[in-house]
């Protein structure tokens, strides 16, 4: 049991209706998940808003309401509080409850378009390896030290953020790596909550079915960075050209990488195969299993947020030589005939582009490249015609597919994927609704040599469509098919 008035400290309130010093046993924004006792938050959302469920809440036990509007009738013995922004409350009230568990621990947030779920589960992996028990919260999974928990946002609920950080000061954990989205950011998630650091990897197309500008998902980013305290660092891609947009009105402390221009922190790419590339980095070679310029980035990012947390140089490369690919990032497997299948969470144009760009770079050029891709439904569909472009341009032969279609229909998705194809590519491609069948016909199609990429789903274990979701593994299904026909 928590004092109310205790959780509600730094919120921005602007009426009560009843007492603040009553005790509450648990903050909740879900009125399905109220029980007696309860401060339930009223959160206006993108599907429903939570104050279309006051009555609910009370009726379920609810001992305190915190809305945005105080309702017409208020029920005797509940308290009302009216605040500016329920999400920025809720935030504020979950890190409050769990005792403010963010600062207890050095908390690092990772955020960009692409490279989050890389930058930040590889710091997990180098501080274990360092020694130190580390947490990760991540799109892939949540982990404390070496307990994993599901997790099913790239930024998951300011309540489930605050509970497994207090799990991790209850384990002794001592380093956190966290991704931080624009919508997490966006919808106040990330409020209340005290960063060690921050990472910006990268900007480009996504998410604008949400943010609508450009300029409305950079600024959203950026927000991370504005409200950094002056003791926290804040670490930027200046070959991005937003990356210096990222430090304008930070108070943090300032630093930099880059692979092209002048940075703080500077990395060369020696060399690049598809077993790994060599990098010089201060001077100093590493090897690393992590293939492409995306992930040259991805590992100079890594190494100057270690350093900037206290790291040896020299200790924090040897380590670094030990790293492991992240599931679904650049994941691949050779078959007995030669077959390379990559499989690859590449869901935006970028992304897309650096990965195709990346087997270009490795292939000898005898070999034809096969790309399985769809894009999301629900989803930006400016994206949609981009990426079509671009798999039919850089690849010998592009399958158009399903990825999760939601609620759309796969066939106009793939539709707005055909209309950005240039009239001299329409012959490279083929459109297959079902997504195993694409793979599967990928596979046919590869001879000796030849490379498959699977692109958009990457560590996805599963496929929706209508509200349902069926188990789908790409790495899984693409090695399974290519074992068979090595038999």
């Amino acid at each position: 049991m928590k004092v109310l008035k205790d959780i509600l400290y730094s919120v921005h309130i602007s009426a009560v209706s009843g007492t603040t010093n009553c005790e509450v046993a648990s903050v909740c924004f879900d009125s399905r998940k109220v029980q007696n006792g309860d401060a339930f938050v009223a959160t206006r959302g993108t599907v429903t808003d939570g104050h279309k469920f006051m009555d609910k809440a009370v009726s379920l036990g609810a001992r305190a309401i915190i809305c945005e509007e105080l309702p017409k009738k208020m029920v005797d013995g509940v308290t009302y509080v009216a605040v500016e922004n329920g999400q920025q409350a809720l935030a504020i009230m979950a890190s409050n409850y769990y005792d403010t568990p963010s600062k207890n621990l050095k908390l690092v947030g990772v955020t960009g378009t692409n490279g989050k779920t890389t930058v930040s589960s590889l710091l997990y992996q180098l501080f274990k390896k360092a020694g130190f028990k580390v947490g990760l919260l991540s799109t892939i999974k949540i982990m404390i030290d070496d307990t994993e928990y599901p997790t099913s946002h790239t930024t998951p609920d300011a309540l489930v953020i605050n509970k497994h950080l207090k799990l991790m000061n209850d384990a002794g954990v001592e380093y956190c790596f966290m991704e931080v989205s624009s919508h997490g950011i966006h919808q106040k998630r990330t409020e209340g909550l005290v960063f060690e650091g921050a990472i910006f990897t990268n900007l480009s197309h996504d998410h604008l079915d949400y943010h609508k500008t450009f300029a409305e998902y950079r600024d959203t980013k950026k927000k991370l960075f504005d409200n950094l305290s002056k003791k926290a660092f804040a670490l930027t891609n200046i070959d991005d050209k937003n990356g210096l947009v990222m430090l304008q009105n930070t108070k943090a402390r300032k630093f930099t990488y880059a692979l092209k221009n002048y940075a703080d922190y500077r990395a060369q790419i020696l060399e690049n195969q598809f077993d790994g590339q060599l990098l010089k980095i201060d001077d100093n070679e590493l090897w690393t299993k992590l293939i492409g310029h995306f992930n040259a980035y991805n590992i100079l990012a890594i190494y100057a947020a270690a350093d900037l947390l206290g790291l040896e140089k020299l200790e924090c490369l040897r380590l670094m030589s030990e790293l492991e690919n992240v599931d679904g990032r650049f994941q691949y497997y050779i078959s007995k005939d030669k077959i390379t299948a990559i499989v690859d969470y590449a869901h935006t144009p970028d992304a897309l582009k650096n990965v195709l760009e990346t087997i270009g770079t490795l292939r000898t050029g005898n070999e034809n490249v096969i790309t399985v891709v769809g894009c999301g439904g629900d989803r930006d569909r400016s994206k949609r015609p981009v990426m079509g472009n671009i798999a039919s341009e850089m690849s010998n032969t592009a399958i158009f597919t399903s990825d999760n279609p939601r609620t759309e229909s796969p066939s106009a998705i793939i539709a707005e994927m055909e209309a950005g194809v240039e009239p001299q590519n329409t012959k490279k491609i083929l459109s297959i609704e079902n997504r195993e069948q694409a793979i599967k016909t990928a596979c046919q199609l590869a001879n000796a040599n030849d490379i498959i990429l699977i692109a958009g789903k990457g560590h996805e274990t599963y496929q929706e469509t209508n509200g349902t979701r069926i188990d789908f593994d790409d790495f899984k299904i693409v090695k399974e098919l290519l074992q068979s026909l090595d038999k």
